[in-house]
């Protein structure tokens, strides 16, 4: 069969592309960097997953055109942020018959648009072959083959259920979701959350504090998701309180780990300067923001984040601001 090209190889990245050549499957890694891409031809190990190790069949280049026109089935593994670029520097090279898999979770800063909209918008809104794959999982425990659940969705079922086969084996599990918008916003969502998680473990605070902000975010995120034409019953899954479960509360989460330094006592600015990984939900909360503003959404913790995040307020006065909110109802209408 025809190699599957994967954009990207950071740890998640890497990561299914294991799952695919542990299938037989012929993959092929792009990374911009040629250094990295010789270190790991040479080591044949990951440069992030220490228990990743790669296959035969797996092929790595710094050759970015080479990588899509060797697939029909071309996989998005880098920054959120950093897609549109991409897909506009090699507008020439994708066609309308190639499957376009996102694993990045993000909202583009500005544009507000999730992954799915940004390709649209590059390649038109015809491009119907566009698969957002998420859910709770971290590269550390896929590697490790401990049984992980994920989400193909997709406008196209014909699209989203070659991915659902392609990305299942005895411990991957992959279903299907129709609600591509409400698949998207959870996996963005819930990064920031997992910072405020991390802010909650840096001071101290306990579990019924994380059981409280978890619970009440999610309220925040379907509020949003609905707003923006997500279904609610979606936030229920895998890709909603799933992702939000296992980023807020596990230790391999990058985007917790940033807001447990923050609370702390240490900079985002000194955090992001020692990090070999970009934390999705750092700009995430800066488009959250944007969204709650344009649709003048209550969303009481992501501004709380906001402001923690980029205008240096102190997380603790945030977290006695929170708590002296006029009280109401659990159950808005």
């Amino acid at each position: 069969m025809d190699p599957i090209s994967f954009l990207g190889c950071g740890s998640w990245g890497g990561a299914l592309g294991d799952v695919l050549a542990r299938k037989g499957v012929p993959v092929i890694f792009w990374h911009r960097n040629p250094s990295t891409i010789d270190q790991i031809q040479k080591s044949r190990k990951h440069y992030l997953v220490e228990d990743l190790e790669f296959s035969k069949n797996v092929d790595f280049t710094n050759d970015i055109k080479y990588a899509i026109n060797s697939s029909s089935i071309v996989v998005l593994a880098i920054p959120s942020q950093s897609i549109r670029k991409l897909l506009i520097e090699n507008n020439s090279i994708f066609n309308n018959k190639k499957i376009i898999v996102t694993v990045s979770k993000g909202i583009e800063v500005d544009s507000l648009m999730t992954m799915s909209e940004v390709i649209n918008d590059v390649y038109g809104k015809d491009y119907k072959n566009t698969v957002v794959l998420s859910g709770p999982s971290h590269a550390e425990e896929v590697v490790k083959k401990f049984p992980t659940t994920l989400v193909a969705s997709s406008i196209d079922i014909s699209s989203s259920k070659t991915i659902q086969h392609l990305f299942s084996n005895e411990y991957l599990r992959t279903y299907l979701n129709t609600d591509v918008k409400g698949v998207e916003i959870g996996g963005a969502l819930k990064n920031v959350m997992a910072i405020a998680a991390g802010i909650c473990d840096g001071i101290n605070y306990g579990d019924n504090s994380k059981a409280a902000l978890m619970t009440r975010g999610m309220a925040e995120i379907i509020r949003l998701g609905k707003k923006m034409g997500a279904k609610g019953k979606t936030f229920q899954g895998l890709s909603g309180f799933g992702d939000l479960i296992v980023t807020c509360l596990s230790k391999h989460s990058r985007n917790r780990k940033v807001g447990q330094a923050i609370g702390e006592g240490e900079s985002l600015l000194d955090i992001q300067k020692r990090m070999n990984m970009v934390a999705e939900g750092v700009l995430t909360t800066k488009s959250v923001h944007q969204l709650r503003l344009k649709f003048g959404l209550e969303m009481p913790i992501h501004e709380a984040m906001y402001e923690i995040l980029f205008m240096g307020k102190n997380p603790k006065d945030s977290v006695s601001e929170l708590m002296k909110r006029k009280l109401s109802n659990e159950h808005k209408k």
